[in-house]
């Protein structure tokens, strides 16, 4: 980030999204993107027109017509290549899919447009307008600076600070790069504090707050269902093979298993990779701490509407997290508590809602995104292409039902958490491995939910290079740390997660009632 002699760097105005550079695509990037659309046209035809030849597991295909396989396959092989190199928006890759899913006869136009309505749809629409309360009330904004103000004296609780305000607002807000938003002005400051102000002043204090920061940002989503739309699509492909999951359920198995990689990252970072010395601990521009205070005190006391915000959305999260004993889905409590949020005062009694739709940041664009993810997963499902897939793989790997679990499941896991590495899009390959996960579960007869589940860890572990996720560009925009500082790290914590993911599925997830044990 350039500095010029007016910039204040305990100011949090400079550090608004806005602000930040922009980061022009690299050569190989540039390059994927021309080819993109005329890769994607031509994979379409090599499998819709039959250029590659005959595939033996479709001609035997007796649910449908064989030619319905191989356009499946075409659509399904074109809009990844179309998601992956992003040669058109994403959004408009979905809007292909589902015209060509209609005009090819694939999907009747009705499915189609009903999976616009799925469930997790709605509950995606509902839990960002609730987002959006927490922000337009301010109340976020409060309990981010209360946090940081209270553990500010001992640089390990601050670093902490972060990690807590990460999971809290993990269950609030669904959108990553929302919550980098909201944090990222409050990281800086406090990394200018201890001279860290980017560039060639950056020391270990500002590389762990931001590193840190951003894998706590992406590892807390996979605590919650609601944590982000690749959840939620995770969780709808699981119910097109007929295992229903609850809120509950996901917060139960996943939400522990985040806290301690937050820790593991907390104390290799600190300790290890960029070991922070008494030195760095020390704060480098006086007046920083009464800064964050100033900033605060801005906010004068806390008013009714935070308040009614905030009792709306932990009424909200109760409710989520008790869904299996009282019933009701999750996606009737959202809308139930977006409705409250927006409602207008009525025969002048005093009002329950806390903002106005225009208030609602609600991104459309990415909703749209999804509608085409839900209507390529059913494509998949009804076509059976992904299972026929799976028998060839495992022929030529040489799997067998006499494979050990804990092995395939490794493998799975470790594929699942290298494609992080070439994707931006945690949809896309969502919606690539996630089918794989399924289908190998249903083949070898193993508990869909106990198998599939824990892989769904791996969704969200996208902070190892600048391009494999928006809050991770926007982090290296920081210009605290180096490409290969961020490789290191993430590259680090991967590795680890990926191999205590097989002991917490084999014993701890059996203790909290799963079928998951892998030997």
């Amino acid at each position: 980030m350039s500095r010029s002699l007016e910039f204040d760097p305990l100011d949090m105005r400079n550090y608004s999204l806005e602000k930040l550079p922009e980061m022009k695509g690299g050569k190989l990037l540039e390059t994927l993107k021309l080819i993109g659309l005329p890769l994607g046209i031509l994979s379409f035809l090599f499998f819709y027109l039959r250029w590659c030849g005959t595939i033996e597991g479709f001609e035997q295909q007796t649910k449908v017509d064989p030619q319905l396989c191989y356009t499946a396959l075409a659509v399904f092989v074109s809009s990844l290549i179309l998601w992956l190199t992003e040669a058109i928006p994403n959004y408009l890759t979905s809007f292909l899919i589902i015209i060509v899913a209609i005009l090819t006869g694939l999907m009747k136009m009705r499915p189609a447009f009903a999976y616009l309505g799925e469930p997790v749809m709605v509950l995606n629409i509902a839990s960002f307008i609730l987002a959006s309360a927490l922000v337009v009330t301010g109340l976020a904004r409060r309990i981010s600076l209360y946090i940081v103000l209270r553990l500010f004296h001992r640089i390990d609780l601050l670093f902490w600070a972060f990690i807590i305000l990460n999971l809290i607002l993990g269950a609030f807000i669904s959108a990553t790069s929302a919550k980098t938003a909201l944090l990222l002005p409050l990281f800086m400051v406090i990394s200018a504090i201890f001279g860290a102000t980017g560039g060639e002043y950056r020391n270990a204090i500002g590389k762990n707050l931001v590193l840190q920061n951003l894998l706590a940002n992406n590892v807390s989503a996979s605590g919650f269902m609601t944590g982000s739309a690749a959840n939620l699509l995770a969780v709808t492909l699981l119910q097109q093979a007929g295992a229903h999951i609850y809120y509950g359920d996901w917060f139960i198995a996943l939400f522990p298993f985040s806290v301690i990689q937050c820790a593991l990252a907390w104390w290799f970072g600190t300790r290890i990779i960029f070991k922070v010395t008494d030195e760095d601990a020390r704060p480098k521009l006086a007046g920083g701490e009464q800064r964050l205070r100033d900033e605060y005190a801005k906010l004068g006391s806390i008013s009714v509407r935070e308040i009614q915000s905030g009792i709306i959305f932990l009424v909200v999260l109760i409710m989520w997290a008790t869904d299996r004993w009282h019933g009701i889905r999750a996606e009737v409590v959202a809308m139930t508590g977006a409705t409250i949020a927006l409602m207008p005062s009525v025969m002048k009694l005093p009002s329950l809602g806390v903002l106005k739709w225009n208030q609602a940041d609600i991104p459309w664009h990415m909703l749209m995104f999804s509608w085409g993810a839900y209507v390529l997963g059913g494509l998949m499902d009804s076509t059976d292409i992904m299972g026929i897939g799976m028998d060839k793989l495992f022929h030529a790997w040489n799997i067998t039902l006499d494979t050990p679990k804990w092995l395939v499941f490794a493998v799975l896991s470790a594929l699942f958490a290298i494609t992080t590495l070439v994707s931006e899009s945690k949809t896309a390959r969502t919606i690539i491995m996630f089918p794989i996960v399924i289908s190998t579960a249903r083949t070898f007869g193993w508990d869909i939910i106990g198998f599939c589940l824990p892989m769904a860890f791996m969704i969200n572990q996208v902070y190892v290079l600048y391009f494999n996720s928006k809050p991770a560009t926007i982090s290296y925009l920081t210009n605290q740390y180096s490409t290969w500082e961020s490789f290191k790290f993430g590259m680090s914590q991967m590795i680890i997660i990926w191999i205590l993911l097989i002991p917490w599925t084999q014993y701890v997830m059996p203790l909290l009632g799963f079928d998951s044990k892998l030997w």
